[in-house]
């Protein structure tokens, strides 16, 4: 919602800006679609050379996510941190081969299956399962996982924040883009040196109209928007570091109760829940 509105703010400012101060804007409505292909055409070839399959998909796909935001709500946390705490227990009330059922087939686990919106993160599940089979391997250094955990976590946000860094690549190359249109724009004009003043006029506007555009698509627009991606990114990120946190504080030998509680901890403090909230929500879940 804020994304929207201050894109339109952006452009009613500086489109308002310029007609309140006598600007004439059919110069610019008459230039800019040329200059948009030009800057805007060569800007999403760049983005293509510049870029793999997989990196142009992700960045595409998620682009949405600069409007919807992050996609993990306050619900969701408290869901993760439910459905850690019923595995621990299990875990430490049974042993870990009681929790082998559940982590081989977790679709078909009733564990899981009471946390659908967890248990639709592949990756969240992944994570999951992967350490905790590690744990009914035999590894007993807190120390050792955590390591484990920060290298698989590394790996996965580096993968994830190549979307955004592709995008912020391209507003950078939007300015020099836009000298480029402008550049054209003067050899066209030169090539029309004998006309009156008053089209000379119209052409040199038109051709600055490049510079125009590129600038405004680089810092009012794009770049903004990869900033807002890679916030989206970083928040969501700490959805995985609840996972590392509470299986790291269970290796050391804490309470699923206080496992639990150190990864409460990790969550973004605007949708943390509170220690009574996160209580209430564990004694209402169906026990393992």
């Amino acid at each position: 919602m804020f994304a929207i509105v201050g894109l339109l703010l952006v452009l009613f400012c500086v489109f308002g800006g310029y007609i309140i101060a006598g600007g004439k804007i059919g110069i610019i409505l008459k230039a800019l679609p040329f200059e948009f292909l030009i800057i805007g055409g060569s800007a999403a070839g760049s983005f293509l050379v510049g870029n793999s399959g997989s990196v142009i998909s992700h960045a595409i796909k998620d682009f949405g996510r600069v409007f919807s935001g992050p996609k993990y709500k306050r619900e969701d946390y408290i869901d993760l941190l439910c459905l850690i705490f019923t595995i621990l227990k299990l875990a430490r009330s049974k042993g870990t081969l009681a929790v082998e059922p559940h982590i081989e087939k977790p679709d078909e686990s009733n564990i899981f299956m009471a946390y659908p919106k967890v248990l639709a993160n592949k990756y969240a599940i992944l994570l999951i399962c992967d350490h905790m089979r590690m744990l009914s391997m035999g590894v007993e250094d807190s120390h050792q996982l955590e390591d484990i955990f920060n290298k698989e976590l590394e790996k996965h946000h580096h993968e994830v924040m190549r979307g955004s860094s592709a995008l912020s690549t391209t507003a950078d190359a939007c300015p020099a883009l836009g000298i480029v249109a402008a550049v054209m724009g003067v050899i066209k004009t030169m090539s029309s040196i004998d006309q009156p003043p008053i089209i000379l006029g119209g052409l040199i506007g038109s051709a600055l109209v490049g510079t125009f555009l590129g600038v405004l698509l680089s810092y009012g627009i794009l770049g903004p928007m990869a900033g807002r991606l890679k916030q989206v990114y970083e928040d969501e990120f700490k959805f995985y570091e609840i996972i590392r946190d509470t299986f790291v504080a269970h290796l050391q030998g804490n309470a699923p109760q206080i496992s639990t509680e150190i990864g409460r901890k990790s969550v973004p403090s605007e949708l943390q829940p509170t220690f009574y909230e996160l209580e209430e929500a564990i004694a209402s879940k169906p026990a393992a």
